[in-house]
């Protein structure tokens, strides 16, 4: 158990290379996780509005319907309590190949709704990152499938409500 000079260097390259490897785990991944309640950004924030578009495996909650490996681009609301399955990647304000604008909206169960008497509709309140306007979207009898066509091309920053639950997200449509 010596402290030479060699020994030295191997911790010092140990270090190193967890610290590259901590690092690199900081950037932005592909991973199904759901990001933490802290990542949310808001209306009245000054960050930058941005869809983290994740392509890897749906969590268990969300995969219910998918076969094998459920591979497929979705968006996480900030505090993960539901996800959109973009079967329409990237989303486009106006789209001239004969498809849509189709999300499937995945709410995480919960065992007791917040307010049992609270309506199932899932309604969206959207908005264009820089304006105040609200675009009103309701998918009928809660978070399910649904087309969401948003009136212009940018980053629309959407307020989720259903059965008494609330999130937040980010979705881009292109033109």
């Amino acid at each position: 158990m010596g402290t030479g000079r060699g020994e030295m260097v191997s911790w010092g390259r140990l270090m190193l290379a967890s610290s590259v490897v901590l690092l690199a785990g900081c950037t932005t991944t592909t991973s199904g996780a759901a990001p933490t309640a802290g990542a949310a950004t808001s209306a009245g924030t000054a960050t930058a509005c941005a869809t983290r578009v994740e392509t890897g495996s749906l969590p268990d909650w969300a995969d219910a319907g998918f076969s094998g490996d459920s591979r497929v681009p979705h968006v996480f609301g900030a505090k993960g309590d539901i996800v959109a399955v973009l079967f329409a990647h990237p989303l486009r304000q106006v789209r001239t190949d004969g498809s849509n604008n189709k999300i499937l909206w995945v709410a995480r169960a919960t065992t007791t709704s917040p307010d049992p008497v609270a309506p199932a509709t899932l309604v969206i309140t959207a908005r264009l990152d820089g304006t105040d306007t609200p675009v009103i979207r309701e998918v009928a009898g809660g978070p399910g499938p649904s087309i969401i066509d948003l009136p212009q091309a940018g980053c629309w920053r959407l307020d989720l409500r259903w059965s008494g639950h609330t999130d937040t997200m980010n979705l881009v449509y292109a033109r």
